[in-house]
């Protein structure tokens, strides 16, 4: 545009006011070559000044903004009022009426419509089509929609393949866009590996492959061997991989090494270490890393190649992190800008992956160290102290310090708590977070052995060291907790839940706490607040059992269903059930405690009573047998056993398990007026002299209670012999007490029992109704003869 000078004539005051200046006409912007030139500059560029503006006559001025990749003009004017005198009119210099509003103008003339109808019209909207539905196919997997993902995936190759057939009717086969080809079988493909459907994946990575047309499709290959790695076909994939791996150049070194790797860890879980290991050498020599190095210890380790193994320590931990100091995340007192951008970066995503790599690479180094510790040398401390000395010449100095700690752990692991505690104690005088750390170990140790006053000394210590560190609190509080004092106890794992929120030692210990203090709901609360942070916790759920019996058996299924093998757990179900009514359950549940756990005496004693209760006396006998081998000094269970086997009819094996008690214990009343009895009713010539026998121990019982000495020396005397009398005389005495079941099995209707205050009422009323008699095939009335005992056999029944 050229640039066009308003004056003023001397001769006509209002001459120039008409004149046409076409930088205020939008409506010919569109037909302004050097307009639209500016306006198609790329971005970044600064369009050509083909036009000059007005001066400030008129006080027109440019306003330069940037959208996209274009530069727009806009231009502004101030108001002109009274530009001419009334009725004046004068016509433009280029013949045209000055009509900014363009009123006096016809209609501007339509845009002109696409033609939808076009072939390649219809081409643009398909591939359109495909482009939206390959977005939308990765869009669902991201939200982790993967079947709809899949059929997003499908349904862009349907559309796809029809705009190649469209392609080749309208003759522009020629034109096919192969980047989109690539892009909806790679889609297709990847989404058949997130559906796990490799077999339908390696097809159609295969016809990408073998699609001579897709450049580097080769490195497809590695996704092949990736799939199957998943599949466990090893060889297989060690051949893709190697495949992918010719046919990437060396100037993608670390898409190479990244295979490399690959490889290593295959021929690992193949069992080939020597090739694993010459993988992981040529990758530690061309670009080490942390992963890479640890792997290679481990197949070292795997071989047993000490020297190696130091040197791929050493390797380990000579590699470059390549994070800056923490210094720079440091802010100063002197420049305010810098500490606001630290402070901004403080926490950034970037930051957080040097912290995390930080973290894993001191988890690789302490791990490595653990397992090569007993290997590299003649003793697991010579080897960890090697490795010690190793890292405190390293750029992982603070390491050294937690090394040590978990050399005092691997002690205690190994049941060396003399060595622990004396590897612990060498931290007094390092600094307050090392020592904070070994401090409260030595409190937990000493803790474990009951040492209270120096786990709480170490406590203290630990406090004293860090006073945040929640460990030291919990400890504190499980010191005082042991002298019960549970409200500071319980001050003190506040306090430790206060400067960590995670620390669930402290809020099950506060529980326990507020349990001992009888503040059920306070305790609940912690219970059910840890519950939700530790869902399979077993521990925690059994300590949510509650007074409501089914409520309690609820929680106990579910902590069932963590841990199915507990016997406690399954004890105290069969106890629930067994309150409730339901004998069947309870069975089970006891049942499966004693299977998992056959040494506890309660367990032992309700089977025992569950059997004699449904008459079947022969089964209970084993597991008072079991109750005998676990406690042999007391009589009772013996006692049991000879009568399960009087109540099942084997007299004689009942007499014989009488006998065995007499000589064992032969100062027991019940055994002797037991042996009287049998003696008696099989007729035998004993039965004089163990009449005898229970006559002079009645008489020493009753000198005993004469003579008041029925204190101390009784109990050496009848308790070290395991007398039936105490066990059978006080219902109360938890240690003793049996169920009124077994106080009853030798039978109320005889005599010496009749006679006894001990007995009980025995009966049970099963809810199905009263038990069917049991046939008794076996047996013969007395005086019962054979109807066939005075007939003789002919010579032709008898056999040949």
């Amino acid at each position: 545009m050229e640039n066009v000078h308003l004056a003023m004539e001397e001769d006509d005051l209002y001459s120039g006011y008409n004149d046409y200046n076409p930088t205020f006409d939008s409506e010919e912007l569109e037909n302004d070559v050097g307009f639209q030139q500016a306006v198609r500059t790329s971005h970044g560029r600064r369009p050509p000044m083909t036009a000059k503006f007005p001066g400030t006559a008129i006080g027109a001025r440019p306003l330069a903004t940037s959208f996209g990749a274009s530069h727009y003009y806009i231009l502004y004017s101030r108001p002109m009022t009274a530009v001419r005198a009334a009725g004046y009119t004068s016509s433009l210099t280029r013949g045209s009426t000055f009509d900014p509003l363009g009123q006096s103008r016809g209609p501007a003339p339509a845009l002109e419509a696409k033609n939808e109808d076009t072939p390649e019209e219809k081409i643009k909207i398909l591939e359109k089509k495909v482009n939206d539905l390959i977005e939308e196919s990765c869009m669902a997997q991201s939200r982790g929609a993967l079947q709809l993902a899949l059929e997003k995936a499908k349904e862009a190759g349907k559309k796809e393949r029809a705009l190649v057939r469209q392609r080749e009717q309208s003759g522009n086969a020629d034109n096919i866009n192969l980047d989109l080809t690539y892009s909806v079988l790679l889609n297709l493909a990847n989404q058949y590996v997130n559906n796990e459907m490799y077999p339908e994946a390696l097809n159609t990575y295969q016809v990408i492959v073998k699609n001579k047309m897709f450049s580097n499709a080769g490195r497809l290959k590695v996704n092949m061997a990736n799939i199957y790695v998943k599949q466990k076909n090893y060889p297989k994939a060690i051949k893709f991989y190697r495949m992918a791996l010719d046919q990437i150049s060396n100037a993608h070194k670390e898409m190479r090494i990244k295979i490399m790797q690959n490889i290593g860890v295959v021929f690992v879980r193949m069992g080939q270490y020597s090739d694993a290991i010459t993988s992981f050498e040529h990758i530690m020599s061309e670009s080490p890393n942390i992963k890479t190095g640890f792997n290679l210890i481990l197949c070292y380790y795997a071989i047993g190649d000490r020297e190696r193994m130091k040197k791929a320590f050493q390797k380990l931990i000579s590699v470059p992190l390549g994070i800056d100091d923490e210094d720079k995340y440091i802010p100063s007192n002197d420049d305010t800008n810098s500490n606001m951008v630290i402070e901004a970066i403080k926490n950034d995503k970037l930051h957080q992956m040097e912290r995390d790599l930080k973290v894993l690479t001191e988890k690789y180094i302490m791990t490595a160290a653990k397992l090569i510790a007993p290997a590299i040398e003649t003793s697991f401390a010579t080897g960890f102290d090697w490795c010690v000395d190793m890292v405190k010449s390293s750029q992982y100095v603070e390491l050294a310090n937690d090394l040590e700690i978990n050399k005092a752990i691997t002690y205690l692991r190994q049941k060396d708590f003399n060595q622990a505690v004396e590897t612990l104690k060498t931290f007094e005088k390092k600094d307050s977070r090392v020592k904070s750390a070994a401090a409260t170990n030595l409190s937990f140790l000493y803790y474990l052995e009951k040492d209270f006053d120096q786990a709480d000394r170490y406590a203290d210590l630990a406090m004293n060291a860090d006073r945040y560190n929640p460990a030291a609190l919990n400890n504190k509080g499980n010191t005082v907790f042991a002298k019960q004092d549970y409200e500071k106890a319980a001050e003190f794992y506040k306090e430790a839940l206060r400067n960590d929120s995670s620390c669930t030692e402290a809020l099950y210990n506060l529980g326990l706490t507020y349990k001992r203090l009888n503040r059920l709901e306070e305790a609940l609360d912690c219970f059910l607040k840890l519950h939700a942070i530790l869902r399979n916790s077993a521990q925690v759920m059994y300590q949510l059992l509650l007074e409501d019996p089914q409520q309690a058996i609820e929680w106990l299924m579910q902590v069932i269903s963590v841990t199915p093998t507990d016997p406690q757990t399954l004890a105290k179900l069969g106890e629930l059930h067994d309150s409730e009514g339901d004998k069947s359950q309870a069975f089970q549940h006891y049942y499966e405690s004693f299977r998992y756990f056959p040494s506890n005496i309660d367990v032992i004693e309700w089977l025992g009573a569950y059997y004699i209760e449904t008459q079947f006396c022969e089964k209970a006998i084993q597991y008072f047998e079991r109750a005998t081998l676990i406690q042999p000094t007391q009589v009772k269970w013996q006692l049991m056993v000879a009568s399960c086997y009087r109540r099942s009819g084997n007299y004689q094996k009942a007499l014989e398990t009488y006998k065995d008690i007499h000589r064992k214990f032969p100062e027991n009343v019940e055994c002797l007026r037991f042996l009287v009895r049998l003696c008696t009713d099989m007729g035998l010539k004993e039965v004089q002299e163990y009449t005898t026998k229970l006559k002079k121990v009645e008489k020493m019982k009753e000198i005993r209670e004469q003579s008041g000495r029925d204190g101390s020396a009784r109990s050496r005397r009848e308790g070290s012999a395991g007398s039936a009398d105490s066990s059978h005389s006080s219902n109360s005495t938890k240690g003793e007490r049996l169920s009124a079941k077994m106080r009853s099995l030798p039978g109320s209707n005889e005599p010496y029992e009749a006679s006894s205050p001990k007995e009980i009422d025995a009966s049970y009323v099963d809810p199905l109704g009263p038990q069917m008699e049991r046939p008794k095939t076996g047996a013969k009335k007395r005086g019962e003869e054979d109807d066939f005992a005075d007939e003789e056999l002919g010579d032709d029944l008898l056999p040949e």
